[in-house]
């Protein structure tokens, strides 16, 4: 694998305004100009040109890959035209009928499908593991094992992989750890820094993070697995568009600022459903007693701003309750300046078989709330009045 060299000291604020970014040489725009051209002119045959058309690269596009790049210390990431864009591609650059992918669960339902929809009729066999243990993930991984990915925190229980372990796990085996850092990104977690070799996201959600956007991206430090990968990009045209790019690096220039946000509100509103008697259990990383606070003391540096827990009544409460929100909005997505709530046994892994799904602690109870930007008290209260309307689901 080949290496890559550090070449800047900026610290993380200012590497999510400045870095990867340079004034436009035509018309010295700070900010970057949005090219919306597939095509480029090209003075000779042959000529040495860095576009020639927007399936293969664009301009406003490079512009948001240099920036994600310069987050993790790496080169240019690649940008796609969604979160599973970039998995989707990212799996078919490396797999091949015969081989095996280990993935570990939970794992987002739109993975899930992948593997088992898409992946399996072409003869690659996915194998799911809890990654909290890397002694379990080794066991796992045989000579026909291609690619492991993982998620931390995990969507929608937030288990956490322990990323550092299995990078040596993988190391071992010769096998690429690839880590979806969709919840905490770089900002509040370092994939690449613990050992994996690629950190895959969903832009659509914090990156970009208002909820205008479907994107996605793939950076690594190894240029020879990028090279494989951006020309399967370039041959599936998987490529982010410039209008969604252009977006996505505006978003990129307050992650940090909202990220923590997100974080401290996400902790507050966990504590309070804590005394909650509707509330059965709470997930959040930076809660006192969740089971495995010595992996975010050893890899997070915020706890991200996702808050997961389970309704006493099962799905009828869980029916009532997100019926009964208002300042909460229910919808298939995370990371928003709004707080949205999900009932993910229904919506993000709805189909997820049922067995699989309750083995990975989906039950019909748990709701998954990505605390937004507003008062947390303005939230807790919304939340409040939704839980009355479970209780009558507690005391049938």
């Amino acid at each position: 694998m080949s290496t890559f060299t550090r070449s800047f000291d900026h610290r993380l604020h200012t590497l999510a305004v400045r870095g990867g970014r340079r004034p436009d040489p035509t018309t010295g725009a700070v900010l970057t100009p949005i090219c919306q051209s597939t095509t480029y002119a090209q003075d000779t045959l042959g000529a040495d040109v860095v576009h020639t058309y927007s399936r293969a690269s664009n301009p406003t596009v490079s512009a948001l890959e240099e920036a994600l790049g310069a987050l993790e210390d790496a080169p240019a990431g690649l940008a796609f035209a969604s979160g599973m864009a970039a998995i989707s591609t990212f799996a078919l650059a490396l797999l091949r009928a015969g081989d095996q992918v280990v993935i570990g669960d939970p794992v987002y339902g739109g993975t899930v499908r992948l593997a088992q929809q898409v992946l399996a009729p072409l003869g690659v066999d996915a194998t799911f593991v809890d990654a909290g243990d890397p002694a379990d993930l080794a066991a796992t991984i045989t000579d026909r094992t291609r690619l492991v990915l993982l998620e931390s925190p995990a969507n929608p229980t937030l288990r956490l992989a322990d990323i550092a372990g299995c990078a040596a796990a993988c190391r071992v085996a010769g096998v690429p750890l690839a880590v979806d850092n969709t919840f905490l990104t770089a900002v509040g977690q370092r994939p690449l820094d613990l050992g994996a070799t690629v950190s895959i996201y969903s832009t659509t959600k914090y990156v970009e993070g208002h909820n205008a956007t479907i994107g996605g991206a793939i950076v690594t430090r190894d240029e020879v697995l990028r090279e494989r990968v951006g020309l399967v990009r370039k041959t599936l045209g998987t490529i982010q568009a410039p209008w969604d790019a252009w977006l996505t690096l505006r978003g990129l220039t307050t992650l940090p600022l909202r990220l923590a946000r997100h974080s401290a509100s996400a902790a507050r509103v966990a504590t309070w459903l804590q005394d909650q008697p509707d509330v059965a259990q709470v997930r959040h990383p930076d809660l006192h007693d969740f089971p495995q606070r010595d992996l975010v003391r050893g890899q997070q540096s915020l706890g991200g701003g996702l808050v997961a827990f389970n309704l006493t009544g099962g799905l009828e409460a869980g029916r009532r309750f997100l019926s009964a929100v208002r300042l909460c909005t229910l919808a298939e997505n995370l990371g928003a300046p709004e707080t949205l709530v999900t009932h993910p046994a229904t919506m993000t892994h709805g189909d997820v078989p049922v067995e699989q799904r309750r083995a990975s602690g989906i039950d019909d109870g748990l709701v998954r709330l990505s605390v937004g930007l507003e008062d947390p008290d303005d939230i807790i209260a919304d939340l409040a009045h939704a839980l009355v309307a479970t209780r009558e689901v507690r005391h049938a």
